[in-house]
């Protein structure tokens, strides 16, 4: 029997407990052994890079992960150019693991962006791309993909929606909240905050 493992890549600018509970969601829905956090260098999708350094977001996540047993980091994005295309990190994890089966996370909001991602024929080909959703919320749209892609590509993205739970937390709100000094501790583990106060990381100042 194939192993699952899920590839779940973001900046995590900084890792939060909305990431941590969706990829539990999904390592749970979708049967799998093992979730990668994968850190970006810069992502393909965003215009702004990350506020804190490659190395704080990767200690930041080694730390909220450390009492997951089935989360794992890498950084081997970091080891190649930047913008971090999701489909040379999964050619990179084939290589490696060329008989598990691969799973990529990918967020609800970024389905209609699918036909313009980076050799996206070939990522589908190389791994399984799992769509998260979560509870409460409409399931994803796939309609904006139906031009682009086979009739078997969208059944297969259509046979892999996660369920996650709804968790109101943003990075974004994280980094705002620090910075106005306002209280974050119920938002990320207090292994991140510890290591985001001493150090000032957004504008952090207690």
């Amino acid at each position: 029997m194939q192993k699952k493992i899920i590839l779940f890549g973001g900046t995590f600018d900084p890792v939060h407990y909305g990431h941590l509970e969706a990829a539990e969601a999904a390592r749970r829905h979708l049967n799998a052994e093992q979730v990668i956090f994968i850190p970006a260098r810069r992502s393909p999708h965003k215009s702004d890079p990350p506020e804190a350094s490659e190395h704080d977001r990767l200690h930041m996540l080694r730390l909220a992960l450390a009492d997951w047993n089935d989360f794992q980091v890498s950084d081997c994005e970091y080891h190649r150019p930047a913008p971090s295309f999701t489909v040379d990190t999964v050619q990179e994890f084939r290589n490696r693991l060329p008989s598990a089966s691969l799973i990529w996370l990918v967020g609800a909001d970024a389905v209609k962006d699918l036909p313009r991602w980076h050799r996206i024929d070939r990522l589908m080909a190389l791994c399984t791309l799992a769509v998260m959703y979560r509870a409460g919320y409409p399931k994803p749209d796939f309609s904006p993909c139906k031009p682009y892609f086979t009739a078997e590509q969208i059944r297969r993205l259509q046979d892999h929606i996660v369920p996650v739970p709804l968790i109101n937390i943003s990075a974004t709100e994280i980094r705002r909240r620090l910075a106005q000094g306002q209280d974050v501790s119920e938002l990320l583990p207090a292994s991140v905050l510890e290591y985001i106060r001493p150090r000032g990381l957004y504008g952090c100042t207690r």
